[in-house]
């Protein structure tokens, strides 16, 4: 079998310890890592127990002591997922359920706490992991912050719920959002240990890409995450999606979770138990493949999640603490609306004067095919959650990433989703197509922002190359990178943003 033949195989090893290697000690137990070019590196360490047999799709529960030392100079597996086909933000084989570690970098010869930076790696909630190279957090590490990156569960694993499921829960237990949960429990073990890496526990930035944007946000409007972070990152991370919900609504648009679940196991042939599910072999929950946009892992579970994240921010029910969030200049460039149904309907639901003011706006039929599913999936909701949280007085920066590096050989119309990430880890060796020097100060220039974000709650530093205006400030102002440094200007094509925000109901911006 797949899985089994993966479990098998051997984790990506470092040196053995010696004596002279860096320990820090958790609650669970001391850990022994490494130190390279000056910062100290923690790897595959427990936060949450193994998910498996009678745990799997349960909330994630604390992890079991040890004793004596612990080598923390390997990565875990990455959680279960289809194959990486080339993916740069997939990390080393094995996989297995047996996934719920993180990763921890601090620059060696700290004095005093350092701010804290945890990565929640994207991949539509079916894929990726915080072990790959592209998140490597070295060269953050060196610019004064400690770098935390982790893996939650995956794709049915992480966002399921069935009736059988159901019927054996304790009243009150929390179901569906596993991955969200699993992210929770992460910063509750940051919060809890992250001073024995010389982290400050109450000076915690979250950051994430595409779904990993949509997690930030989600956290941003989960109750149980209050007080866990102090300042939040998202890059190209939706904003209008709507969850799906665990059982019937009134009203509901999308079918629910629940239901969802049951329908699978039907098809799978799967008997409805509670003990069935968790017997079934994980690689059989591979398929078909959920659906990221589809409502199959977006889900409003009415616990850990109450409401959708547009909704929360329209009420102002979100984290009030500063915010980073934009996205890229070609995210979906020349996508078909039909790969993203619910906002393929937002546009079917148009009149006829909107069709043709849209069409329009963009120029003609090929400006349209190539940009409208950026627009409407990414740009226009980034515009509309930055307004909000604004609006409600918090410190927001709105940014367009449009750096696009010569060595680049894919079709694109300006910088596609996904491609600033090696930027902002300052990661180029991880690139899927070659870089220069140009990109190299890009890197430097992004990573610099981020990490001085995290530092101070604002982004301009002494040394910034061009003050970022605050959204608050300037209303209609954002900072974009581009091959040649980054520029503020006003937010490209607000015409057809304010055409988009139009097909939604009026809310308060």
């Amino acid at each position: 079998m797949l899985i089994s033949s993966l479990l098998g195989a051997v984790l990506l090893m470092t040196t053995p310890p010696a004596s002279s290697d860096p320990t820090a000690q958790t609650r669970q137990g001391v850990l022994v890592g490494r130190e390279v070019g000056g910062v100290e590196s923690f790897r595959g360490i427990r936060y949450a127990a193994p998910p498996v047999g009678p745990l799997r799709w349960r909330p994630p529960q604390v992890p079991e002591p040890w004793s004596g030392p612990r080598d923390a100079g390997s990565v875990g597996a990455i959680c279960i997922q289809p194959p990486a086909n080339g993916d740069n933000g997939v990390g080393p084989l094995p996989m297995s359920e047996d996934c719920l570690t993180l990763n921890v970098w601090a620059p060696q010869g700290r004095s005093g706490p350092l701010p804290v930076m945890v990565w929640i790696h994207g991949g539509g909630y079916i894929n990726g992991s915080g072990t790959a190279a592209l998140y490597d957090g070295s060269n953050l590490a060196k610019r004064g912050v400690v770098v935390v990156t982790l893996n939650y569960r995956l794709g049915r694993l992480g966002f399921f719920d069935h009736p059988a499921l159901a019927a054996e829960r304790a009243a009150g237990e929390p179901a569906g959002n596993y991955g969200v949960m699993d992210m929770i429990a992460a910063l509750e073990w940051v919060r809890d240990n992250i001073a024995s890496f010389g982290g400050h526990p109450a000076q915690v930035t979250i950051f994430g890409e595409s779904a990993g944007g949509v997690a930030v946000t989600q956290l941003m409007v989960a109750e149980r995450a209050r007080g866990l972070f102090a300042r939040a990152v998202v890059e190209s991370g939706l904003g209008r999606q709507q969850g799906a919900p665990l059982i019937e609504v009134p009203d509901g648009t999308l079918r629910p979770t629940r239901a969802r679940g049951a329908a699978w196991a039907y098809d799978a042939g799967i008997t409805p138990t509670a003990e069935a599910l968790r017997a079934v072999p994980a690689e059989r929950l591979l398929t078909p493949a959920p659906s990221f946009y589809d409502g199959d892992l977006i889900l409003t579970d009415g616990a850990i999640l109450a409401t959708d994240v547009e909704t929360a921010f329209a009420n102002g029910s979100q984290a009030p603490v500063p915010l980073i969030i934009g996205t890229n200049s070609a995210e979906f460039w020349r996508a078909s609306p039909s790969y993203v149904p619910p906002y393929r309907d937002r546009l079917d639901g148009q009149t006829p004067d909107q069709k043709a003011a849209l069409l329009a706006v963009y120029g003609d039929q090929a400006g349209y095919d190539d940009h409208i599913v950026s627009d409407l999936v990414f740009n226009e909701p980034a515009r509309r959650l930055a307004r909000l949280h604004a609006g409600r007085g918090y410190p927001t920066w709105l940014y367009r990433f449009d750096v696009v590096s010569e060595g680049m050989t894919m079709p694109h119309g300006g910088a596609p989703h996904a491609s600033e990430r090696q930027y902002v880890f300052d990661t180029l060796t991880a690139s899927p197509w070659p870089t220069d020097t140009r990109d190299q100060r890009v890197a430097d220039v992004m990573a610099g922002y981020w990490t001085d974000f995290a530092k101070a709650g604002d982004p301009n530093s002494a040394s910034a190359p061009v003050r970022w205006p605050d959204l608050g400030s300037s209303p209609d102002q954002l900072l974009e990178f581009t091959n040649d440094g980054p520029v503020v200007k006003p937010i490209p094509f607000a015409d057809r943003l304010d055409l988009i925000e139009a097909l939604y109901p009026t809310r308060p911006k």
